[in-house]
């Protein structure tokens, strides 16, 4: 949160409120080749790469995330789950001490434990349009700062290697800790580098805001970008369509002074049961 935090204020403090109300705009950046040099170039939606940054809303997101992590198995033994002690220790006067019933109260060694943790479950709602804002805020800060390259691929070849896609890697970027986000059938990526102690990979449905702010640098594969501008870029459907007709709307209202048919039928029959 440190550097998505500083460098939110810094542009707020040199910028203003100009650069939060602009438009967002649309970015073009290189595709780089796994051999170096440019295989072209891409646009990155203003919509998703270049919105204002909340740093607030980022935060409560990124707390949340964390917490869900957590299993919340933790458990201690109150004074009436630790065993033993069901006998008054000594008697309970005369003996200048102070009068106890038990040698499992907190107070001794090896009693209970007073308000201990107990399982619970530490998950926090998070509305799914709060978490889409803060992953965009989180991409638009990386973008803005050259943090997010393109790579056609990163291997040459049908066979997995470890060296060659590191090399590919660091001809696009050299810091320290790599999130790269590659497609799920990428096979020869996903064997290459999920070794690799400083890269972190992804599948594009489970890019998070939390592992693009621990990351140093993103790099989306060709693939990968494009499936998740989909995803992105996807209509939301809320079930607006037209509802389905249904025996009792389509009938036809029957009022009080029309009958059905066969009714004075059945009031003659009723008359001669009489």
């Amino acid at each position: 949160m440190s550097a998505v935090t500083a460098s939110a204020r810094r542009r707020s403090r040199g910028a203003g409120d100009d650069d939060q109300s602009a438009p967002p705009q649309t970015r073009t950046v290189v595709v780089h080749a796994p051999v170096g040099g440019e295989a072209g170039s891409v646009e990155l939606p203003g919509g998703i790469f270049d919105v204002a940054v909340n740093v607030p809303l980022i935060h409560q997101v990124v707390v949340a995330q964390l917490a869900a992590a957590r299993q919340g198995t933790h458990s201690t033994l109150t004074r009436g789950e630790v065993r033993g002690g069901g006998r008054k220790p000594y008697r309970q006067k005369g003996t200048g001490r102070a009068r106890q019933g038990s040698l499992r109260a907190p107070q001794f060694t090896g009693g209970g434990i007073v308000h201990g943790p107990k399982p619970r479950s530490y998950d926090q709602r998070t509305p799914k349009k709060m978490k889409v804002a803060a992953l965009r805020g989180a991409l638009s800060d990386r973008a803005r700062n050259q943090r997010v390259h393109v790579v056609s691929s990163l291997l040459i070849g049908d066979t997995p290697s470890t060296k060659a896609a590191l090399t590919a890697l660091r001809t696009i970027t050299d810091t320290r800790r790599v999130l790269v986000v590659a497609a799920r059938n990428d096979e020869l990526t996903w064997k290459s580098l999920r070794n690799v102690p400083a890269v972190h990979l992804l599948d594009p449905g489970q890019l998070n805001t939390y592992d693009v702010l621990v990351s140093d640098d993103v790099v989306f594969t060709r693939s990968a970008l494009a499936a998740f501008l989909d995803r992105s870029q996807a209509p939301a459907s809320r079930g607006r369509g037209v509802r389905p007709a249904t025996a009792a709307t389509d009938a036809p209202e029957v009022s009080g002074a029309q009958a059905p048919a066969g009714s004075d039928d059945d009031a003659e029959a009723e008359e001669e049961a009489k």
